[in-house]
């Protein structure tokens, strides 16, 4: 595991556990205790390895065993892994190893709902940049696991420049060349339209990438017959589940979902004894 997620890890933990456990540090000594991390419902596993991590950090000694690995897909009632170790070292991991297991599970699972409705197109589903701050390394990871790809996972891997970019500058146009003198030709521009005029001006450009900001999918499947192929479309805003395959069927080449890493709900997940 890399020196930022242990670091995350620690982290998490040092604020679970400022001193010591009040609650088990004066009731358990060396006693044993097996347990057992139960799907509540059905989703897609994610973070197991972070919970894992978990456990080592507090209790090297305590032995966990996985069934169910990131990216598997679970059902209620499936054993996602167990744990055997001093009951203390157990109970002081326990909130952490599933504040990460649930949340990244959570995202993984609502991921794969929006990739399975792109099936039978060549759309490919996009997460954002709208993560918990700190966490993104985690997000995007359970981003992945549920099927689909990562976006840029920071402001300094990609040129995208949106509404207030092409705003602030004198026109698209201006602010594509600018950066474009800058970055050079091996790293990708990609900006941001919101009409048919925009798109056709982005067109002309140097950008790489288009991409289609609230739009009807009337109209984005007008640009995709203006585009002719010629750059990267990407569909974007008030994407949901029920719309994705609509949107698939206009030809856009990606589709981003903020609601990946913002609005997923937690996997119900429990560690029961």
């Amino acid at each position: 595991m890399n020196k930022e997620l242990k670091t995350i890890i620690v982290k998490a933990l040092k604020e679970d556990i400022p001193t010591i456990d009040v609650s088990s540090h004066y009731l358990f000594q060396d006693e044993i205790s097996e347990g057992k991390f139960i799907a509540k419902e059905a989703g897609v596993i994610s973070g197991i390895d972070i919970c894992e991590e978990v456990f080592a950090t507090i209790d090297p000694d305590t032995k966990f065993t996985i069934h169910k690995n990131n990216g598997d897909v679970v059902k209620i009632g499936d054993i996602i892994a167990e744990c055997k170790g001093k009951t203390k070292s157990i109970l002081m991991s326990e909130r952490v190893g599933l504040n990460f297991l649930q949340r990244m599970s959570g995202i993984a699972s609502l991921t794969k709902k929006f990739v399975d409705e792109t099936k039978g197109f060549d759309t490919v589903i996009l997460d954002t940049r709208k993560t918990t701050p700190l966490l993104r390394m985690l997000e995007k990871r359970a981003v992945v696991d549920g099927g689909a790809t990562n976006h840029r996972m920071n402001l300094s891997e990609m040129v995208m420049l949106k509404d207030n970019h092409i705003k602030a500058a004198k026109s698209l146009t201006d602010a594509v060349n600018k950066v474009r003198q800058n970055v050079g030709k091996n790293m990708k521009i990609e900006v941001e339209v919101e009409d048919l005029d925009k798109f056709k001006e982005a067109l002309a450009s140097s950008a790489d990438i288009i991409m289609l900001d609230n739009m009807s999918n009337s109209l984005m499947s007008e640009c995709v017959l203006l585009n002719k192929k010629q750059k990267v479309l990407e569909a974007s805003g008030n994407m949901t589940v029920d719309r994705i395959k609509l949107v698939c069927q206009t030809g856009v080449d990606t589709i981003s979902v903020g609601g990946l890493t913002h609005s997923y709900t937690s996997l119900d997940i429990s560690l029961k004894f």
